[in-house]
């Protein structure tokens, strides 16, 4: 390798993580539903994002509350614009002012606060570790994802298991799901005996439903495009299962709707809702609509008895919980913090692994060649004799090679300071490393049989 390729960018590893996205923080739900990729999709969408240029490898985490792009770049400047133009049509104007772009350290660290729900609306919630888990799933089932990418993705999850294992971040959480019925609570007073409907058979509307039940709510409807995902989620309540396509005759009969569809466009409009209050006589109908895009047009809840809460309606109440659990948090961050500079300097280490074998192989090269050279002086050795030689030699060439090779695993764990790049150039000068073809070929290097 010619001196002019070695270069130790304090961060040049890390530097190839990019990670774009939209969350709950950045941008409101309108702009949030306008970048959500269906689940059913994410395997196209990460494959084309896989294969955009200068991407080596590809994730996409997309849930309600967020859309994110974790990439590895081969030159550290990854440009994910084209594909939200190409694949999800979107222009700058449409994301310049809510979208975040995280380079390197701040990518890890970012991605570290997701896996550990540091980064949630619900600080502590399970569920999104989970999520994470299912994206890096796709990726793998694609080809997006293998070397760099997995190990920074499995770090992730690491640093989550021990977040989880040291704090108590996770203890006593405020779900979306424990919000909907303190929210219900507050609407109908009592749940008891109140009847709710399950629009989508999501994991995020069973658990919704559950709370709902533990407080005293009655009975379960269950309506879903495919009929036999309602039946198994309707047979878990001893519930009724609804035809999707006669869910507007019968929605009427819910107190409580739960929605969460993945479709493109709000499946509840206001002309739904007068039809509901007129058949209800003016009962009050709580939705709470968990789906991005929204299944529930906002004007239905200027309607007098209709009560509609999307994803970030939600945020507000479980806001005043938060306090409960800043404490731990900042436990969990501290965390966090150590755990980024742990996999940062296992990185840098790597970038020392070449010149340490490079090292190792130029002098092995040269005990070689100086056996070979005294071979015929030393006549013919005993297997003891020859055993001894190579003991000898071979302890040499560690002596030599302790001091460089601990002074390149310490250089190399602390890359930002000038004086390591400076050190490992040092060490590949010393040793002629920079020059073409300076290691002996790696059969010759291998085979050094003083008696052959």
């Amino acid at each position: 390798m010619g001196r002019e390729q070695f270069q130790f960018d304090p961060q040049v590893y890390a530097m190839t993580f990019a990670l774009w996205g939209v969350n709950h923080n950045s941008a409101p739900v309108e702009v949030r539903e306008r970048f959500a990729i269906p689940q059913q999709s994410l395997p196209d969408a990460t494959r084309a994002l896989a294969l955009q240029p200068d991407i080596e490898e590809a994730m996409i985490v997309s849930t309600c509350n967020r859309v994110e792009l974790l990439v590895r770049s081969r030159n550290g400047s990854a440009n994910l614009a084209p594909f939200l133009s190409e694949y999800l049509k979107l222009s700058p104007a449409d994301y310049d002012r809510c979208l975040y772009r995280h380079q390197g350290k701040d990518a890890v660290r970012h991605l570290f606060r997701v896996a550990c729900s540091l980064d949630s609306m619900v600080v502590g919630e399970p569920q999104i570790l989970g999520q994470v888990k299912e994206a890096y799933a796709t990726a793998q089932s694609v080809g997006a994802v293998h070397s760099q990418l997995g190990t920074l993705v499995t770090s992730a999850f690491a640093v989550a298991k021990r977040v989880r294992t040291e704090t108590a971040i996770g203890s006593s959480v405020v779900s979306v799901a424990s919000v909907a019925v303190e929210l219900a609570k507050k609407i109908f007073g009592s749940l008891d005996r109140k009847s709710v409907c399950l629009v989508g058979a999501g994991k995020m509307s069973e658990l919704a439903a559950r709370h709902l039940v533990a407080q005293g709510a009655g009975r379960i409807l269950v309506a879903n495009r495919t009929r036999a995902s309602a039946e198994r989620l309707a047979a878990s309540f001893e519930g009724e299962v609804i035809a999707f396509e006669d869910l507007y005759a019968h929605l009427d009969r819910a107190d409580i709707v739960i929605t969460s569809t993945g479709a493109p466009q709000p499946i509840f409009r206001r002309e739904h809702a007068e039809a509901f209050m007129a058949r209800r006589r003016n009962r009050p109908m709580f939705f709470i609509d968990i789906a991005v895009p929204r299944d529930v047009d906002v004007a239905m809840g200027k309607l007098d008895g209709v009560f509609v809460y999307d994803i970030d309606d939600l945020q507000s109440v479980v806001a005043t919980h938060a306090a409960d659990r800043r404490r731990e948090a900042q436990r969990a961050e501290a965390i966090v913090g150590l755990e980024v500079e742990k996999f940062l300097s296992r990185l840098s280490t790597q970038a020392a692994v070449p010149t340490i074998v490079s090292l190792q192989a130029h002098l092995e090269g040269i005990r070689c060649a100086e056996l070979e050279r005294v071979r015929g002086k030393l006549g013919g050795l005993t297997p003891e004799q020859q055993a001894a030689i190579e003991g000898l030699t071979r302890g040499i060439i560690n002596k030599v090679l302790h001091t460089p090779i601990s002074t390149l695993k310490s250089a190399a764990q602390h890359m930002d300071d000038p004086g390591a790049s400076a050190a490992i150039d040092l060490i590949r000068r010393l040793f002629n490393l920079d020059r073409e073809n300076s290691a002996p070929p790696k059969s010759k290097a291998a085979s050094c049989d003083t008696n052959s």
